[in-house]
């Protein structure tokens, strides 16, 4: 099979429309952040409760409806899966600007949550069936330059929007419907979902596997599969599963020691976090619930969920169970990634508060600078890493690709500390430009070496399990624990920005395990397939 050496027309189209989709994906994520103060005072809730809503709320329902959306991506048209699923988000973004508590506004992240759990496996298995494999890295800049952008829009659009409809209306006048500034910007950043779904919806469905040359064979019941991977994943259901499949006494048992020990681990957690950072209940329909019981819970689930897709991924496809599991870089790929969004979440979710309260700028004025600044270099990061990852890996293998993570994150906490202790506005934008490239220079040769890890037809599934973990390690931990020790702190927000930070080591260390790893075990994983007997 000849293999396409260049990307065609409709390559770069897919990618326009792909790197759109994660745009506004982030956009409709993030602007919350920038509207963080506002919400506060309105709703009367504070900033542990923000980061409930910020990530762990999301979180969940993200990271669980990732794994059958992310199967249905590696068996139905990812085009229209998108379409579909960018419509929803978007009408559950436009609900947060009829929120008038918490409950109302935790419902549209939750539906936010569910629509967005489609876009990262449907749109990379789509653009690595467009992109041959030596340029893929240019492709993966794109895709997270243009999260970048969407992460600064979300600021501009945010605070803008928030400060033109409160100047416009003042708080002495009725505004149309009673809405306030933060409610009317959830409102317009609904509104460019649906041109761009119905342009998803139009776009061509390439070969499967093509790129790579191994074209996958049509899936003749990818909604019942795709079904059959929420019912396996999910509390009870695995249960279910596992008995008709007649998985055996063991499986089933391992299964619930796996559950008790989450169960202890996370009330543990709860206690701890309670005792640093006491918080009042929060009212949910009626009942009084502890916002740390409620954010162990709901971290617990995802780790559950972890447990039952392996187990039913072994049941239900043993050739991507033995990639996935076989293959150790891949698990170091999805860690470190996991551990560096911890921090990056952490500190996006919370830098808007940090600059309108540490230097007492106004939310306009930091949506517009910092959101600019944001998207602007937060681009330019993944365009120069991308391309030089690529040339790196043509002549290193995927180890020169680890190589260039390593220095980046090697500097991140350094460059950290400098931003958050700057003594004024201009002198943080400096540093800020420096560290905001390298929170987005690691993400086009990490996601390249991720996905080269396994066969075409398991990149959709790949994708969600990498969703899974970086949400509810990144996400969903993320922006709680700064907001956590924000209040553990009486408000230090540089301080509980940086002790984010303290993961970096960490990922240093993994990371320099991957670089001897990464190049063997992708070669390796043809060979894990056909050793359990099943079709690659």
């Amino acid at each position: 099979m000849t293999l396409p050496r260049r990307p065609a027309r409709e390559a770069w189209i897919c990618l326009a429309l792909v790197g759109a989709m994660q745009c506004l994906s982030m956009l409709d994520r993030n602007i919350l952040a920038i509207l963080n103060p506002r919400i506060k005072a309105d709703l009367h809730i504070g900033d542990a409760e923000m980061g409930l809503l910020y990530g762990t709320v999301f979180a969940l329902f993200y990271a669980v409806f990732s794994l059958p959306l992310g199967r249905l991506a590696d068996g139905w048209r990812r085009g229209w899966l998108l379409a579909i699923c960018i419509a929803l988000w978007s009408l559950a973004t436009g609900l947060a600007g009829f929120a008038g508590g918490f409950s109302m506004l935790a419902l549209s992240r939750l539906g936010v949550g569910i629509g967005e759990a489609a876009g990262q496996p449907a749109g990379t298995s789509l653009v690595f069936d467009y992109f041959p494999k030596h340029r893929r890295g240019l492709a993966l800049a794109v895709m997270a330059a243009l999260l970048a952008a969407g992460l600064g829009l979300s600021s501009v659009l945010g605070g803008a929007a928030a400060d033109g409809w409160d100047h416009a209306f003042g708080l002495g006048h009725a505004a149309p419907l009673g809405l306030k500034g933060w409610q009317f910007a959830f409102l317009l950043a609904a509104l460019p979902g649906v041109p761009l779904a119905i342009l998803l919806a139009l776009m061509r469905e390439p070969v499967r596997g093509m790129s790579d040359g191994i074209v996958s064979p049509p899936d003749p019941a990818p909604f019942r599969a795709a079904f059959a991977v929420l019912i396996a994943v999910l509390p009870i259901g695995v249960w279910w599963t596992l008995a008709r499949k007649r998985a055996g006494f063991g499986v089933i048992a391992r299964n619930g020691a796996a559950l008790v020990a989450i169960a202890a681990a996370m009330i543990v957690l709860a206690r701890v976090c309670a005792a640093l950072s006491p918080r009042p209940p929060l009212h949910l329909a009626g009942l009084s619930v502890d916002p740390h019981a409620l954010q162990w819970t709901i971290v617990g689930i995802g780790g559950y969920v972890v447990v039952n897709f392996l187990q039913s991924l072994r049941l239900s496809d043993r050739a991507t169970h033995a990639v996935v599991t076989g293959s150790p870089a891949l698990w170091l790929c999805l860690i470190v990634g996991s551990l560096q969004t911890t921090i990056n979440y952490g500190i996006m979710g919370f830098t808007p508060a940090f600059l309108m309260k540490t230097y007492h700028l106004g939310a306009g004025e930091v949506g517009v600078r910092f959101g600019l600044l944001s998207a602007a270099i937060g681009m330019i990061g993944p365009m120069l890493s991308g391309p030089l990852s690529d040339w790196l890996a043509a002549r290193a293998g995927a180890g020169g690709r680890v190589g260039f993570v390593v220095v980046a994150l090697g500097l991140s906490p350094f460059v950290g500390f400098a931003v958050y202790t700057a003594p004024d506005p201009a002198a943080f934008y400096m540093r800020f430009t420096l560290y905001s490239l390298i929170l987005t220079m690691w993400l086009p040769p990490l996601y390249a070496v991720l996905y080269e890890q396994v066969l075409p037809r398991m990149r959709g599934q790949t994708a969600a399990l990498y969703i899974l973990l970086m949400t509810i390690l990144g996400l969903g931990v993320g922006p709680y624990w700064v907001g956590m020790v924000a209040d553990r702190t009486h408000g230090n927000l540089g301080l509980a920005i940086l002790s984010v930070n303290a993961l970096a080591p960490l990922i240093v260390v993994l990371l320099l395990v991957l670089w001897r790893r990464a190049e063997r075990d992708a070669a390796g994983a043809v060979g894990r397939a056909r050793a359990v007997g099943e079709p690659v």
